[in-house]
């Protein structure tokens, strides 16, 4: 098994730096989304987000990938490259973000990921956490597809913190995809269909890098997988698909579609185990709303 890279308390709070970075590119692409603007200029939004906050994006470059977030629209699973295209009310859409901290030498990342229906309104962790949900018409937009959107953003997001509070309690990496797949499931029987829990791409461990073992997988699998410990940050990230989880990749080498063109969504934190508990870096209240309903209360490291 590759090494897991262990942070001390004070690597950390470095961490915790990166990953407000995060949170700042996440509020305001957040802001900025709205019909008729084109992901070319949300990829400016995040990369003057970057810049505002003294950090360095941790995309652009990365194996030659040409911007600071991955843009994914509707059929779209995850890597979409920001261009021309316009957002349209209705559209399902996920953000990938990241950025990096220099620190004594060394480089502190933070990464996550969301989704937005646009044309609705944000609803923020503590709204969601309460059960609220998005409803009524979009001009234009199709009631069924609207809705069942609106259930695969949730439903995704629901994954995720189910998977963080997991790993509050758990003994092992294998927690997060026990807890999606369990959403996933119950979702299943409430909407009239089941989401596919995407195998390609999974999280992974995050620090000096962006990338680090070990693999995070949003599904369960045979055989024993890491134990937790203190000083690890995992990126958890389940992708779910209206459809089949069979995907192809555009001729640019990084977008990453639903082969059967139906819709993807992406949510994800970056999420540190600590002595006293975890605490999910990427997240401005530490995962304080996100974990309550599942009775647990983050650390904070602020």
């Amino acid at each position: 098994m590759a090494r897991i890279e262990l942070k001390s308390a004070e690597e950390l709070r470095w961490m915790r730096e990166a990953g407000l970075v995060v949170a700042s590119i996440h509020e305001a692409l957040r802001a900025a989304v709205a019909p008729g603007i084109t992901t070319r200029e949300l990829d400016e939004v995040s990369a003057a987000a970057i810049a505002d906050s003294g950090a360095t994006s941790n995309f652009l470059g990365y194996y030659d990938y040409p911007a600071t977030v991955c843009i994914s629209v509707n059929d779209v699973i995850v890597h979409g490259i920001p261009g021309d295209t316009e957002l349209a009310a209705g559209d399902i859409v996920s953000f990938d973000c990241g950025a990096y901290v220099e620190r004594r030498g060394r480089q502190w990342h933070g990464d996550a990921a969301f989704s937005v229906i646009v044309g609705d309104s944000f609803l923020s962790d503590e709204e969601f956490a309460s059960g609220v949900r998005a409803s009524g018409s979009l001009p234009g937009v199709d009631d069924n597809v609207l809705r069942e959107r609106r259930q695969l953003d949730a439903l995704t997001r629901e994954s995720l913190w189910a998977a963080l509070a997991a790993l509050a309690t758990g003994k092992r990496i294998s927690a997060v995809g026990s807890a999606v797949e369990e959403v996933v499931a119950r979702h299943g029987e409430i909407n009239g269909w089941e989401a596919g829990i995407v195998e390609e791409f999974v999280g992974h461990g995050i620090g000096t890098s962006m990338h680090m073992p070990p693999d995070v997988l949003n599904y369960r699998v045979r055989g024993i997988q890491a134990r937790l410990k203190p000083g690890m940050v995992l990126a958890v990230e389940p992708m779910l698909v209206r459809g089949d989880i069979a995907s192809i990749t555009d001729d640019d080498e990084w977008t990453v579609r639903t082969a059967d063109g139906l819709d993807a969504a992406h949510w994800e934190h970056s999420i540190a185990i600590t002595e006293d508990g975890v605490s999910v870096l990427t997240a401005r209240d530490s995962g304080a709303a996100g974990l309550a309903p599942y009775g647990v209360t983050p650390v904070c490291l602020d």
